[in-house]
């Protein structure tokens, strides 16, 4: 797919996103060192800021629903530049927990919003790599933007790294204007409408879904720094190059991940490709020692994992008709919930003296238990589909009667 002036907009919002919500993960030490508290403390700071995405998606998602697409986006990056602007000014560290819980206020919103805006924007059949284009904003900042603000905030100040992010979501701001197209409004929409997605099973396994199986992802890269010092034996300054890989590989996946959901149905891509997240991260478990070995992991993890994304959203665009931009929301927050879930499970291994190689092990059953929901989600579409085909056939049936009594 050629690259479409139209959703650049996007993809820069995907960009200062991503490096808002990576580039804390490398910038604790300074902070902590900084405003003189600990590092567990500045870790408080991660979980503001994924705590905000939980909360703002589903619910400036709702606000917004009655308003154009390019209002609600302009005021989602007029919200998370404000108060990135504030974070690399925070005087203490009250002060910038608050703020980022903010930043991340719109961070599901603008990519829910988003993936239903590009959705309409793509030529029919071209949907999902249309969404995958500003989920590329989010892969672009792992494999630079995230090691730049890390080196930044390393020799310089950790305050310039949110200023960047700050500049980045101006650029957004100015590129929304001029080349976003003005969309009209949904219409008929209320709150009543909008939670009815939630009411559906569908909606719940999705979330289960995405909840679970994405946590794989995240076991595997929040003790990836450890497992390649401690396991593949690398220099700690070889780790920045490592997670650069990893962006790449995210890069290429996202952009197959388009493609696959558009070739086949959304569901289908999420199954397979969480079948295959769990088989690379039981290779990672046995080949880590490997140096050679967990460099070829690395790329095709941060592939595989990202290859996730835009069959997710298309799956939840085409499940919740009529509430799609909540959907899509609310499927940011449950990548959010994966985050913490996989972080979480990730470090039981470790607490029983298990070496780094073991988080990965536990993110291969969180991806196996998320393709179970994926083909659960199949088989209720499957027999909806020949449901509503046998209703159609009786349909024929009935007015065929009719007419031979006529």
């Amino acid at each position: 797919m050629l690259i479409d002036k139209k959703l650049i907009p996007l993809t820069f919002g995907g960009l200062g996103i991503g490096i808002t919500e990576f580039v804390m993960m490398g910038l604790l030490p300074d902070i902590a060192k900084d405003l003189s508290i600990t590092i567990p403390e500045a870790g408080h700071l991660i979980s503001s800021y994924a705590f905000g995405v939980v909360v703002g998606a589903p619910l400036l998602a709702i606000i917004a629903a009655k308003y154009p697409p390019k209002q609600i986006l302009i005021a989602l990056m007029v919200l998370f530049t404000i108060f990135n602007a504030l974070s690399a000014f925070a005087p203490g560290y009250i002060t910038l927990f608050i703020a980022r819980f903010f930043s991340g206020l719109p961070h599901g919103a603008f990519f829910g919003v988003g993936s239903v805006v590009a959705s309409r924007i793509a030529p029919k059949g071209k949907e999902a790599q249309a969404v995958s284009l500003m989920f590329a904003g989010l892969t672009i900042a792992n494999l630079f933007g995230v090691p730049l603000g890390t080196f930044i905030g390393h020799n310089y100040s950790w305050r310039y790294s949110f200023g960047i992010v700050a500049v980045v979501g101006i650029i957004t701001l100015l590129s929304l204007k001029y080349w976003l197209p003005a969309l009209a409004a949904p219409k008929n929409k209320d709150l009543k409408t909008e939670l009815s997605f939630f009411a559906k099973r569908e909606a719940g396994i999705i979330i289960l879904m995405i909840s679970i199986g994405t946590g794989g992802l995240f076991c595997w890269i929040s003790y990836i720094a450890p497992l390649m010092t401690e396991v593949a034996g690398f220099a700690e300054s070889s780790v920045t190059y490592i997670l650069m890989l990893a962006g790449f590989g995210m890069l290429v996946g996202n952009f197959a991940g388009g493609y696959l959901a558009d070739k086949f149905s959304p569901a289908k891509a999420c199954a397979a490709l969480l079948l295959a997240m769990c088989a690379i991260l039981v290779l990672v478990f046995f080949t880590s020692a490997n140096a050679i070995l967990a460099i070829v992991g690395t790329f095709l993890t941060g592939a595989m994992a990202f290859a996730l994304v835009a069959p997710i959203q298309m799956l939840m665009i085409k499940t919740a008709k009529d509430a799609e931009m909540i959907a899509a929301s609310a499927s940011q927050a449950s990548f959010n919930i994966g985050n913490a879930l996989g972080a979480l499970f990730g470090g039981f291994p470790l607490v029983y003296g298990l070496s780094y190689s073991y988080p990965s092990l536990v993110g291969a059953a969180m991806a196996l238990v998320g393709s179970f929901f994926a083909f659960w989600l199949i088989r209720r579409f499957a027999k909806a589909k020949f449901s509503e085909q046998e209703k159609t056939t009786a349909s024929v049936k009935e007015q065929e009667e009719v007419a031979e009594s006529a």
